[in-house]
């Protein structure tokens, strides 16, 4: 599985690099998959990610010096920042939503639409089912 999630998010990122955007990498993923549109604390990112605070660190510095993201203060509480999407990075997650439809459309037609919605249907199951014990660790 991990070797499809590692094609799959490959062809992410070629399909963003063939529309001009190639401000990230397949490595950087990770960072804009947790990251909420709002914004969301650096901690937050870490904890779904399964990385250290630090790793998540370095890759929003990474991403903060592309343009896409920004450290802003959290209107919550004072001492905390939020990550969050310039308008920039919304519109490089527009291009994001876009190249992710075109691999899943291209998944659809090398496995076929009833392939891919199975798999679909049973990861869901299957996350579901764990959820509960993910958080509980």
């Amino acid at each position: 599985m991990n070797e499809a999630v590692r094609l799959f998010e490959a062809q992410i990122v070629e399909n963003l690099r063939s529309n001009g955007h190639d401000e990230l990498s397949v490595a950087h993923i990770n960072l804009t998959r947790n990251l909420d549109e709002d914004g969301t604390r650096l901690t937050e990112l870490a904890r779904r990610a399964s990385m250290t605070k630090q790793s998540m660190s370095e890759l929003v510095d990474q991403v903060e010096r592309t343009g896409l993201i920004e450290k802003r203060p959290d209107p919550t509480d004072g001492r905390a920042k939020l990550v969050c999407f310039t308008d920039k990075g919304m519109a490089w997650l527009e291009a994001f939503h876009r190249s992710l439809e075109v691999a899943e459309s291209e998944m659809r037609a090398e496995l076929g639409p009833a392939m891919v919605d199975l798999m679909v249907e049973v990861l869901a199951k299957y996350v579901e089912a764990r959820e509960g014990d993910v958080e509980r660790e």
